[in-house]
């Protein structure tokens, strides 16, 4: 199928404008099994720029750090200055162990690094991944307007931060975008945290819009999973829950094949309808699956087809957690009062 042009939108209340559809690159790196072979990535990375899909996510955390250089490595030619570029930082395996690190000194230091990397003197969007809970938001974003002062950061962004968190953020210096997971099994945000950044006119990324591949494969993606692939751990993919969480598939299913489209194409569909202030993010390997996930931009849901996905995907239809117990999400993402902070 030949590939659409993607469009472009306008990304919270501060300038930012972005593709209509993202790509997440976390996939090609980390997490999702092996590495994939670097030559097929950078192929698929320049076919989703000559798509229009200028908008690219990483992270420091992705590898950690591999994948930001194989985006330093796809982007040496021809359209550096021509994507929108975001990456991450606040994961740090230095000390053997995972820590969520928000202090000064690490927020320049972690910046530093990906500009090396990413062979950019400014990062695009710079997001905060998880929250430090032991300092105060204040005091991270207080480093982070020093690096837009310097050039070296032009947009701020937040990554699993909880409404309060976000208003403390901006209040400091305006936060662009938020990222979180939005999908049709990964709906709480929108008690909170999305009316949160609409009121404050702060743009939404929808990670995992695809429900990290379920919702295009239903439970047969388990079986394909390698033994090393991240989503073998997670609650929603254990035999327990996968059970229950078919269902949910099957009837994302059938709307597709009377819609006349891949299950994967009528998620993400549901995701652009939620707003032009919102942009999904799909991550892929494959150029196959890259060039669907852009044909669901051009499908239009009806408030009916909504309403019969909506009443499928309730809040609480998909069993288990998104996460592990130990992983740093939004509702744990309160940090201490600024009054508390004493600097080492």
């Amino acid at each position: 199928m030949a590939t659409a042009k993607v469009g472009r939108i306008k990304l919270g209340s501060q300038g930012l404008e972005v593709s209509a559809q993202g790509l997440g690159c976390m996939s090609m790196s980390a997490f999702y099994g092996p590495p994939k072979p670097e030559s097929d990535m950078i192929a698929l990375i320049h076919h989703a720029f000559n798509s229009g899909v200028t908008f690219l996510d990483t992270s420091d955390n992705y590898g950690p750090h591999t994948n930001e250089i194989l985006l330093g490595k796809a982007l040496k030619h021809d359209f550096r200055d021509r994507v929108e570029l975001a990456t991450k930082f606040g994961i740090n395996y230095s000390q053997g162990a995972r820590q969520i690190r928000g202090d000064p000194a690490y927020v320049r230091a972690a910046c530093e690094g990906s500009l090396k990397r990413l062979g950019v003197d400014c990062v695009y969007l710079y997001y905060q991944h998880r929250i430090d809970t032991r300092v105060p938001i204040e005091v991270t974003m207080g480093e982070l307007k020093k690096l837009v002062e310097e050039g070296k950061v032009k947009y701020i962004g937040l990554s699993e931060a909880s409404a309060s968190t976000i208003r403390r953020a901006n209040a400091v210096h305006p936060i662009t975008a938020v990222q979180l997971e939005w999908s049709l099994w990964a709906r709480d945000v929108e008690e909170e945290i999305v009316p949160t950044c609409r009121e404050l006119g702060i743009g939404i990324v929808a990670y995992s819009p695809l429900g990290r591949g379920f919702l295009s494969s239903g439970p047969e993606l388990v079986e394909t999973l390698s033994d090393d692939d991240y989503r073998k751990f997670l609650p929603r993919f254990q035999p327990e829950n996968l059970e229950h969480n078919k269902r949910l598939y099957e009837r994302v299913n059938e709307i597709a094949a009377k819609k006349g489209c891949t299950p994967s194409q009528l998620a993400l569909a549901w995701v652009h309808h939620q707003g032009n202030d919102v942009c999904p993010i799909p991550g892929t390997t494959k150029m196959k699956n890259f060039n669907q996930n852009i044909g669901a931009l051009s499908l239009k849901l009806t408030p009916e087809e909504m309403f019969e996905l909506e009443s499928i995907a309730s809040a609480d239809a998909a069993k288990g957690d998104r996460y592990g117990e130990t992983a740093a999400t939004y509702p744990e993402s309160q940090t201490p009062p600024l009054s508390s902070w004493k600097p080492e």
